[in-house]
């Protein structure tokens, strides 16, 4: 069966993993398929699938913006940081709409945050989330978020807000709920998150798991060059051929990572350095 490369923005249901998504749009493309930016299974929303090769390209979209909007519960802790771990606190105070808003600036720029212990950060080549169930100790390093903007949008019940979250990749949603509280000396956690951006994939034009059949499945791809930026070059005839068999060609342009069109139709991504130039990422 030929390989067919492109990615299907799917709006992830809440309450499965994103593996069995993947698993399902598998077995009805019958293509190597992956997913990009995992979403908890609570959580729903913009889920990018790569279909074929496409998941070759997923390092070139990982610094996208996110857009996420959140619901915590403040005043109580699960060890889960959500609403589907075990209560380890509860009846603690709840901050009034002021308070969260003095704090709120605290959380935007370049931060440290510290991922939840129920997470899929690998500790001694050992997902946290294994170990955590297991009742070990998981002690994970914090790490540099980007957060662009932290806004609360309203109040949905007497200790419940909903807000709406621009950050960049890597970014634990569970986590700036935990250090927004934290900062508020209370504590929460999340009980809804909706992703409704990652990069090019946006909500609005998302597919329902349930719309993706066999015979539509095609048609619902996006072209892999179209969800990222990045300069264009096209080689034509003899040049073409040699660049897919591997070997390089002068090139006077300036040095770095270039879409790489050979006879007009997209085939990856090229590399330039000292003045050639050769394939770098081969989608075909």
């Amino acid at each position: 069966m030929e390989t067919v490369s492109g990615f299907i923005n799917l709006n992830k249901p809440s309450g499965m993993s994103s593996a069995a998504v993947v698993g399902k749009i598998k077995k009805i493309v019958q293509q190597p398929c992956g997913h990009m930016g995992t979403l908890d299974p609570m959580a729903s929303g913009v889920l990018p699938v790569a279909v074929g090769n496409a998941s070759r390209l997923f390092q070139y979209l990982l610094n996208k913006e996110k857009v996420y909007r959140a619901v915590f519960r403040f005043g109580v802790e699960t060890d889960t940081l959500d609403a589907c771990g075990t209560i380890v606190r509860e009846g603690e105070r709840v901050p009034d709409v002021r308070e969260i808003q003095e704090h709120l600036s605290e959380m935007i720029g370049e931060i440290e945050q510290i991922p939840p212990a129920y997470s899929a950060k690998s500790v001694g080549g050992v997902r946290a989330y294994r170990l955590a169930r297991q009742g070990k100790a998981v002690l994970l390093d914090a790490k540099r978020v980007h957060i662009r903007s932290f806004t609360l949008t309203g109040q949905i019940s007497q200790d419940s807000y909903e807000f709406l979250i621009r950050c960049g990749g890597g970014t634990y949603i569970r986590s700036l709920g935990r250090d927004l509280a934290a900062s508020c000396n209370t504590v929460a956690v999340m009980t809804s998150l909706i992703r409704e951006k990652s990069g090019y994939f946006c909500l609005q034009n998302s597919n329902e798991l349930t719309a993706v059949t066999s015979e539509n499945w095609k048609e619902l791809l996006i072209a892999p060059d179209l969800v990222f930026e990045m300069p264009k070059i096209n080689f034509d005839g003899e040049e073409a051929r040699k660049l897919r068999n591997g070997l390089a060609l002068p090139f006077s342009e300036k040095d770095g990572e270039y879409k790489l069109y050979l006879d007009d139709e997209f085939y990856g991504i090229a590399q330039s350095c000292s003045h050639e130039v050769r394939a770098k990422v081969k989608l075909i």
